[in-house]
């Protein structure tokens, strides 16, 4: 039974005093022994927390207490595992890095669309003003391989930094047309539709409560997104119902792995997948072999290792790779495991299980 309450969070608003409100926060977390991340900036607050309702319930109301975030209302979901590793509140320049820090939704933001709305007018085709209407995803091109809107533009960013650019690269293509940006919480997409409303764009809107918020409110046979949404915990993806999905992640390159990717002779948990395949630096090679080898120790000896990005599929793995005694060059160790070897192109690693 799913017993671990996940929440997700922000606001714009001007925060002046971040590094002070760093400690209580996270004093106030470890004492209820929370776990997860709070970003601050002056531009507000980003948060993802995990753990018993009850501790997590107090956390917020003691948060909501200061008036700057008495309207922060989190998406909630339920894991039946701590998603998260150990707890940190950080104070960096922005909460989502645009590289761009005097675009401040909190003083003046693109309008926000409710799920429905956006379900309505993506049916229909156009807005209430009968404007073609267009979604556009703002996140990170690995992260749209495991769901998307249908028909939304993707404009294959390798980071959140990139969008100013690629914005301005694409004007003539949204002239004349209504944008909804999107994201997986909301953070991005608002920043994102605050940026194009600055530059000029004329109907920017951004989706409410992001991917999240939609799978939590329309129902599966009358949603227009396909697939899953990704995100950036051990849950990996996330289904309509906020349920937790099928995909598995690679820890190598990041990417969200479907179950025909985790059937392919390419992937070897922690070390490749068919994304990343034989694009590995020999040096890349044998931290991701140490890496996988500590990973499968702590197994054994019933801890998680720090950073292992869990997998369903692991397990199965690991008692095929049991079975395996080669010998390899340049690298290796002597202990009572059976060693193992992994070939990419002429790239070879030995490394004991």
């Amino acid at each position: 039974m799913a017993s671990i309450l996940n929440i997700s969070a922000y606001k714009f608003v001007e925060l002046t005093d971040a590094s002070d409100l760093r400690q209580v926060l996270l004093q106030r977390a470890l004492e209820l022994q929370l776990k997860g991340t709070v970003l601050l900036a002056r531009e507000g607050i980003n948060l993802f927390l995990a753990g018993p309702a009850q501790a997590v319930h107090t956390w917020m109301q003691a948060l909501r207490a200061d008036p700057r975030f008495a309207d922060v209302t989190p998406k909630e979901s339920w894991s039946t595992d701590q998603p998260f590793q150990r707890m940190r509140v950080k104070v960096k320049h922005e909460i989502i890095r645009m590289n761009h820090p005097t675009i401040e939704p909190g003083r003046g933001r693109a309008p926000a669309l409710a799920p429905h709305t956006v379900k309505r007018w993506l049916d229909q085709g156009h807005d209430d003003q009968g404007r073609p209407v267009v979604t556009l995803d703002t996140r990170n091109a690995f992260e749209v391989q495991a769901g998307a809107f249908v028909g939304a533009l993707d404009w294959q960013l390798s980071k959140f930094s990139e969008f100013p650019q690629a914005a301005r690269n694409h004007v003539d293509e949204l002239r004349d047309k209504t944008v909804i940006s999107y994201c997986t919480g909301g953070i991005r997409c608002e920043k994102a539709s605050s940026y194009m409303m600055n530059e000029g764009f004329d109907e920017v809107y951004h989706l409410e409560g992001g991917i999240l918020k939609y799978l939590e409110e329309v129902k599966p046979d009358e949603s227009l997104w396909q697939g899953e949404c990704f995100v950036f915990d051990q849950r990996v993806a996330i289904k309509h119902g906020l349920e937790v999905g099928d995909y598995d992640q690679c820890y190598a390159c990041r990417y969200p792995l479907s179950a025909d990717d985790m059937k392919s002779d390419n992937y070897t948990p922690g070390i490749s997948c068919p994304h990343c395949y034989n694009q590995h630096t020999p040096e890349k090679l044998k931290s991701l072999t140490e890496r996988q080898k500590q990973v499968i120790l702590a197994k054994e000896r019933g801890f998680n290792h720090i950073g292992q990005v869990e997998s369903n599929h692991l397990k199965n793995k690991m008692k095929i790779s049991l079975k395996y005694n080669k010998i390899i060059y340049g690298y290796s160790y002597v202990n009572r495991y059976n060693f193992m070897i992994l070939q990419q192109g002429t790239a070879a690693l030995r490394y004991s299980i």
